[in-house]
Order: structure tokens, then C-alpha cells, then sequence
């Protein structure tokens, strides 16, 4: 699905002045650069550990990927290694090339540390939400805890695409192959819509469309958290103002009739 799309926010820093070279690092931002060696550094160890040992591959993605029921027994790690796991070449590509086009703009805005935070954030926030929905569910006789492994950084990313459009909600974004351009903002909200509609239409399709929403989600209530019960901070600050007001004004009225009080004797 990423595949359609393209940024056309400028992907790295030209100089204008004449025999100055091309920015790489406007390219691709330190962790940016790091997540995509790691994502395909794992994805070739899967691979070969495939081709040469498939029965071990299949126990090293069931030990790693996010299945509910695992982590529910214990297996908290999942939710983090999850993320790093690929089940194909075109999943992988996919993933890096979203992450490179919308992540590098956070990056460059916020900074390696806080990139890392929300990107990892929002993955695991991502997959404790798949866990927690479909404990719910099961509970209810729907799905199962056991299925298959989720993998992939989707979530994630689903995340970044969120925060993106919070930070640039102007950002234009090609939709290939027609020529329309629309802002950032929009485009995640039709992607939301997108997600949302499958996670209810089709539950069986192998996607985990909870993870992407639960990306969002947990990427939205990161990025508001501060403005949370914001007006009722403020209804409580000016309650305590005008309790603190009322309090002088009883005390001046109570002794506004009263003579000062004599002076105690001066120490020179």
C-alpha cells in the first residue's frame, strides 16, 4: 500500500552554492539509517536460517513474533521483537520505504532519541494493543489466542505516518499513478478510515489492521498527552485562585475597622 505513494517534501539538503557536495545525512537521519540495517540485517538472518534450517526458522519467528497467548505466558519480549521480523521481500521493502519517507522529516525535526522513543513506542504500544483486543475478543468465543505469529513493523510505522501528520499536517503527498496531491493530515485520516473499515470487514486476511490502528492510537495519545484534561486543569487553578481571593477579601473586611496594632520597641 505504501508503494502508491510518494513524498514530495524535499528528500535531503542540496546545497545551492557552487562545488558543495550532497547532504547524505538529510537523506537519511542516524536512526533512521540504523532501523532500516537492522530490519534487513534480520530479514537476511531469516532467510538463510530458512533456506538452511527451516524447522528452526519456523521456531525462531513463532519465538520471536507476537502471538497473544505468548505473551499472556510471559513471552513480554515479543511485543518488541515482533517489529524486527519480516515474512517476505516486498514486506520488508515496503516497510523501509514508508519509514524512510515519512520518518526522516521526524527525525530531522525532533532528533535521534526522541525518534527512537515514539518509533518503539508505538510499535510496542501496537502490538500490546493487538494482545489486549484479541484477549478480548477470545473471551467473547471470537478468534483465537493461538494463531499464527504477527511480525512486522507496520504498527510502527502506522505510528510515524500519524506523527507525521500532526508535525506537517500541510505536507503534500502524491497518490501514484494519479496527479492528485493531498495534505498529510487527510491522507492519514483516509488511511485510518482504510484500516479501520478491514479491521472489521475482513478479520481473516492474514493483516493485522489492529496493530496499525493501535500504532495510531498509541502515536495520537503520545503526542496530545499534554493537552489531556487540559480544561479541567485550568477550571482547577482557577477555582484554587478564587478560593485563595475570597479568603483576603473575609480577611481585610474582618479587620478593616480594627486599629493597627503598637509597634513593638525599635532596636537600634
Amino acid at each position: 500500500m505504501f508503494s502508491t505513494l510518494l513524498n514530495f517534501e524535499a528528500v535531503g539538503s542540496f546545497s545551492r552554492g557552487y562545488g558543495h557536495r550532497f547532504q547524505w545525512r538529510g537523506l537519511v537521519p542516524p536512526a533512521i539509517k540504523t532501523l532500516l540495517i537492522a530490519f534487513t540485517a534480520v530479514f537476511v538472518f531469516q532467510t538463510l536460517l530458512q533456506v538452511a534450517f527451516p524447522e528452526i526458522a519456523a521456531a525462531f519467528q513463532t519465538y520471536l513474533g507476537l502471538i497473544p497467548l505468548a505473551v499472556l505466558h510471559g513471552y513480554i519480549w515479543q511485543l518488541g521483537t515482533y517489529i524486527f521480523l519480516h515474512n517476505s521481500i516486498w514486506h520488508l521493502l515496503f516497510n523501509l520505504l514508508a519509514l524512510w519517507m515519512f520518518g526522516k522529516d521526524l527525525e530531522l525535526t525532533w532528533g535521534r532519541r526522541k525518534f527512537y522513543t515514539y518509533f518503539f513506542l508505538c510499535g510496542i504500544g501496537a502490538g500490546a494493543i493487538n494482545v489486549a483486543v484479541k484477549a478480548l475478543l477470545a473471551s467473547h468465543g471470537i478468534g483465537n489466542l493461538a494463531t499464527g505469529p504477527t511480525i512486522g513493523a507496520s504498527g510502527a510505522i502506522f505510528g510515524v505516518l500519524l506523527g507525521t501528520a500532526m508535525v506537517f499536517p500541510h505536507q503534500q503527498v502524491w497518490l501514484i499513478p494519479f496527479p492528485v496531491a493531498i495534505p498529510m493530515r487527510i491522507y492519514v485520516l483516509i488511511m485510518g478510515a482504510i484500516e479501520f473499515y478491514f479491521t472489521l470487514a475482513t478479520p481473516g486476511d492474514h493483516i493485522s489492521h489492529i496493530c496499525h490502528l493501535g500504532g495510531m492510537l498509541v502515536g495520537y495519545l503520545y503526542l496530545r498527552r499534554g493537552s489531556f484534561l487540559y480544561s479541567f486543569r485550568n477550571q482547577f487553578s482557577d477555582w484554587k485562585r478564587r478560593r485563595l481571593r475570597k479568603k483576603f477579601e473575609v480577611y481585610a473586611r474582618d479587620h478593616r475597622d480594627k486599629p493597627p496594632s503598637r509597634p513593638g520597641d525599635w532596636i537600634h
